[in-house]
């Protein structure tokens, strides 16, 4: 039997379970792709009952239907100039009141409505009691109770679909097709006035103090003598948890990959491959290819989960909150606090998430220095001459903490540079006026494992993966060729960083160093190896299993302590890597400030090493 086919939108606030909503109907049979002319994303899913098949259009979270970013701008724009037959919009029924008033616009514009008040086993603990069917009476739209995250009430949501669906005629939200939204400050303050009376209506609370736990948690994470500390420390435990989660799976991709590396040269071998091919695909581009994967996917599978844990128990709003008086000073929006989070496990993932920022200038700003904050793909060089140069003798668990911390005073350095960028940008190329915007301190809630999990592999770690290794390919062509054409009396390789001596000794570094990082562009995990690789003069990366022999071989070559800490100023300081100069290009869509991404941090890494270099001479 051919099914009616139905498009619902779905709409709600932040933080209000719209996605947990959409996967629980959906079942995860979902896709996305970006809204004509713009760079944010529409997820769409179906599901089906009997008679129906209902497309569900996931919008971007909203506050209002007066847009004040992009996301809110395709919410509106959607509801506007799209055909669908339904609105679903999703409130939290813990905080209703600041809900209701996206709610009133909503029926105000678009003809068939249900309400879907959800989070009602949070509002239950906390001893909220909402009348579901006054409050239904007084809107004139159904309205339903679910705890999506259990299922509850998804039943009862579907049913009332039914029911909407044999009543209403097919593409009924047309009708608001191709019309503005233009809602005036008194519309707004009366919107507003009515939700403050229907809240008080249909609300009622066991406990007035309900709010106590939160309050208690906000004093110690926002409170004006800890909230620093905590960041600190929070951010000291997640980069030992990578360091020391990350070191048993990536040996054992590093061990597989080299059985397969063996396999694959058994394999053109026997097909008669020339040498100088079999060399360039096995120890070129395949070794490149593996070595970026085994280093660069552990690292991102424990950090990426991690920040989507501290997303989804409210804690990552309250980050912003604390940073945002200092990026004030700096003329930038308090959201940038968020995107630097996200440059931590990827610079091309935190340039991405500049999205988030309403105004242009300050969005500009976040993207321009997000590389300032080291991704995962630096902490192995970072995390390799710490221990090498700073940490000495300590090993096992002291030797990993102090590792952690030390790598946390780079990274507060690096911070520190940010906002000093920032400030640059705002004073001169990039003057305004800063903007202001509403941040939602949402309460702290239980963290949703398989969404954590779902949200942080597929929306972050195979997207940066899928990046990197689109690049490691040439890079591998390009390593190989440099490390085994002939030039001079040695190889181009050589030959380039002889080249780049004088210049790299002004920063305190060699020309082998310098060509590394030049190398290292298309992923910054191969910087440490190419070095190997151009001292031992093997002509293909070999991976570093003996950090003994690594340091002999570094101060065989001059290292000191000044060398390494240079070394580390421009891992945190230099150009980004090419999958994050391909965003840049992508979110500006414009090659000059592409191109000042590339050189503002660059400029700072040089200047950096050179005014270190001549204070420690």
């Amino acid at each position: 039997m051919h099914k009616l086919k139905k498009t619902i939108a779905l709409v709600g606030n932040p933080n209000v379970g719209k996605s947990t909503l959409f996967n629980r109907l959906t079942g995860m049979h979902q896709h996305t792709g970006n809204w004509s002319g713009k760079t944010v994303s529409l997820a769409r899913g179906c599901f089906s009952t009997e008679t129906v098949l209902y497309e569900l259009v996931d919008l971007p979270g909203t506050y209002s239907l007066i847009p004040h970013s992009a996301e809110e701008e395709v919410t509106r724009d959607f509801l506007c100039m799209e055909q669908y037959d339904m609105v679903i919009v999703v409130c939290d029924a813990t905080c209703l009141e600041r809900n209701l008033l996206l709610t009133l616009q909503v029926t105000s514009v678009c003809p068939h409505v249900l309400l879907c008040v959800n989070l009602m086993d949070e509002a239950e603990k906390k001893g909220i009691h909402i009348h579901l069917k006054h409050l239904e009476k007084q809107l004139g739209i159904p309205v339903v109770g679910t705890a999506a995250r259990k299922r509850n009430g998804l039943k009862e949501l579907t049913k009332h679909l039914r029911q909407t669906s044999c009543t209403a005629p097919e593409n009924a939200g047309s009708k608001s097709l191709n019309k503005s939204v233009e809602f005036s400050e008194d519309d707004t303050l009366l919107f507003s006035e009515l939700a403050t009376e229907l809240s008080l209506e249909v609300i009622s609370y066991k406990n007035s103090d309900y709010q106590k736990k939160d309050r208690v948690l906000d004093s110690i994470f926002t409170g004006k003598h800890t909230a620093y500390p905590v960041m600190l420390l929070l951010l000291a435990l997640i980069f030992w948890l990578t360091i020391v989660g990350a070191n048993y799976p990536s040996s054992l991709l590093s061990t597989f990959f080299h059985w397969g590396e063996n396999k694959l040269y058994g394999l053109f071998s026997t097909l008669q491959a020339p040498s100088w091919l079999i060399s360039l695909l096995v120890t070129g581009v395949y070794r490149v290819l593996t070595w970026i994967v085994s280093v660069m996917l552990p690292p991102m599978a424990i950090f990426f989960p991690l920040f989507t844990l501290l997303e989804d128990i409210g804690y990552l709003p309250r980050i912003a909150y604390n940073l945002d008086c200092p990026l004030k000073k700096c003329s930038a929006c308090g959201k940038q606090a968020l995107t630097m989070t996200m440059g931590f496990g990827c610079n091309a993932v935190g340039v991405t998430g500049c999205r988030i920022i309403a105004s242009p200038r300050e969005r500009l700003i976040a993207i321009l220095t997000n590389s300032f904050v080291p991704c995962n793909g630096r902490f192995p060089t970072l995390i390799t001459l710490i221990t090498l140069f700073f940490i000495g003798s300590k090993t096992g668990l002291t030797g990993s903490l102090c590792a952690a911390l030390a790598l946390t005073g780079f990274i507060l350095l690096s911070v520190l540079m940010t906002f000093a960028a920032s400030k640059f940008l705002s004073a001169t190329i990039l003057r305004g006026q800063r903007s202001f915007f509403s941040l939602e301190l949402p309460p702290y809630r239980r963290p949703k494992l398989g969404n954590i999990l779902i949200r942080s592999v597929l929306d972050r770690t195979v997207f940066v993966l899928g990046r990197a290794v689109t690049v490691a390919v040439p890079a591998g062509i390009v390593i190989w060729a440099m490390a085994n054409i002939p030039a001079g009396s040695g190889t181009l390789l050589s030959f380039t960083a002889e080249t780049l001596d004088p210049f790299a000794r002004v920063m305190g570094l060699d020309g082998v160093i310098l060509l590394a990082f030049i190398l290292g562009m298309p992923a910054n995990e191969i910087v440490l190896p190419i070095i190997l690789m151009a001292y031992s003069a093997t002509g293909s990366l070999t991976e570093i299993d003996n950090l003994k022999y690594f340091k002999e071989l570094l101060t065989d070559n001059g290292w000191t302590v000044r060398t390494a800490l240079c070394t580390c100023l421009f891992s945190l300081m230099h150009w980004p890597c090419a999958t994050t100069l391909l965003t840049v290009q992508k979110e500006t869509g414009s090659l000059k400030w592409t191109l000042l991404s590339f050189f503002l941090p660059t400029v700072c890494g040089i200047l950096a090493c050179a005014l270190v270099n001549i204070i420690l001479s």
